[in-house]
């Protein structure tokens, strides 16, 4: 069944039982593997859609909707069983009848989960934290806050405040199907309704990341122990048992012969477990990075190629010193910067013919950081437009380089003596 979730920033270091070494050698792929790990939103990256993704369907409370391409897929999927189930149920029916009353519960259903999203946007607001954006996709309903709940209180506040919107909506539906008695197609619709949105609110109070449980369970262990890493390593914690225990009924399901409702159980098992691993490592790195500044990290070896060489010439240069990243100069001012990837988008046979200045990127439109940037909004903005090197800038000069596999290289060294200094 689709899940909602309301994400957020956090903060943890690297713990669990796989072997040190792999644990942190993971953890910083993923960084660099999964931009969202280190942003709002960080949850689920098998399927889950990036921020502003999609069809925009318009702004509530001045938050923009998004509809994923993957909602498509459950909007048929839904659809075309409730279509079915109307049918057994009410043979008396036209045909007509029959899918239209089901693509009108699908469009309901989906409107429930905008509303428990809406629901922890309302109370994230209350408390000042910024609201991105709310996507519906293939598992459910997504609501992007800016930034960690900066205590206990309101963790558990925005997190309940999801399952309790559902059980309003069930009750609210529920009163339909006893009162409205004048119209079979009511009765139908608001009769399914009520009972998926309670089935929606006990199944997100599952006490496990990355549902709404989960993060209830990581408040109450913070507000007990006071200690956010010890209450986030829980709930993760927690979150990848019940995962692990959806995949297994899945699997027994499918086994017994009902391979679709198996199935999908063990896909959404599998996507839960995937997103409580990648919401404990989001947290680790973010802890790991937290304080350290592009001047720290930074090469101050700046390569520059002249304007005017041909592409078949920076080539060269390129295999040569193996840096694939260079800034353009004329007349020893730098005017842009080039990559390798640049070179790719001209043909091989005008190389000779082509110089650096017609595929460089304009100084004026280059990525830049400062040296006091923190490492993680470096990497971030990296990840955002998809560039692997940005030049660090001061006063107006070029004073040095910052690379995407630098900050790997400094994430991995950090957290394994953090490792160390723990024993």
């Amino acid at each position: 069944m689709p899940t909602n979730k309301h994400v957020e920033n956090t903060h943890l270091r690297a713990r669990g039982s796989a072997p040190r070494r792999t644990r942190v050698t993971t953890l910083c792929e993923m960084a660099l593997r999964q931009p969202a790990l280190l942003k709002s939103g960080a949850e689920k990256q098998m399927a889950q859609p990036s921020q502003g993704s999609g069809i925009r369907l318009g702004r509530i409370i001045g938050i923009p909707v998004y509809l994923h391409s993957s909602w498509f897929l459950i909007f048929f999927l839904l659809t075309a069983t409730l279509g079915t189930q109307f049918t057994k149920q009410h043979p008396g029916w036209t045909q007509q009848q029959h899918w239209i009353l089901g693509i009108v519960t699908s469009l309901l259903f989906f409107g429930s989960l905008v509303f428990h999203e809406l629901s922890h946007s309302v109370v994230a607001l209350h408390y000042r934290i910024p609201v991105q954006s709310i996507t519906l996709f293939v598992f459910g309903g997504l609501a992007r806050i800016g930034r960690e709940p900066s205590s206990a209180k309101q963790e558990f506040n925005i997190a309940i405040a999801g399952p309790l919107a559902s059980v309003f909506l069930s009750g609210c539906f529920w009163l339909v199907f006893q009162e409205f008695h004048g119209n079979e197609l009511v009765l139908a619709a608001s009769g399914w309704l009520w009972q998926i949105n309670l089935v929606l609110a006990v199944f997100n109070l599952v006490p496990g990341f990355p549902l709404d449980g989960g993060r209830i369970l990581r408040a109450l262990a913070w507000g007990v122990t006071k200690d956010f890493t010890k209450a986030t390593w829980i709930a993760s914690t927690a979150g990848k048992a019940f995962a692990y225990f959806m995949i297994a009924s899945g699997i027994w399901v499918a086994l017994k012969g009902n391979w679709v409702s198996g199935l999908w159980t063990a896909f959404i098992g599998w996507f839960l477990r995937d997103a409580a691993q990648e919401s404990y490592a989001q947290v680790a790195i973010r802890n790991t990075l937290t304080g350290v500044r592009a001047a720290d990290i930074m090469s101050q070896d700046v390569p520059t190629v002249a304007r005017d060489i041909s592409l078949e010439e920076y080539v060269h240069e390129v295999l040569r010193t193996g840096r694939r990243c260079h800034i353009v100069t004329g007349s020893g001012t730098p005017v842009g910067l080039v990559t390798l990837q640049a070179v790719r988008t001209v043909p091989r046979e005008e190389w000779a013919n082509t110089s650096l200045q017609a595929v460089m990127l304009p100084i004026d439109r280059i990525q830049w950081a400062s040296p006091e940037e923190p490492v993680l909004g470096v990497l971030e903005r990296m990840q955002s437009v998809d560039i692997n090197q940005m030049p660090v800038i001061s006063d107006g000069h070029i004073v040095g380089m910052i690379a995407r596999d630098t900050i790997l290289r400094v994430l991995q060294t950090r957290m394994q003596a953090g490792h160390l200094a723990e024993q």
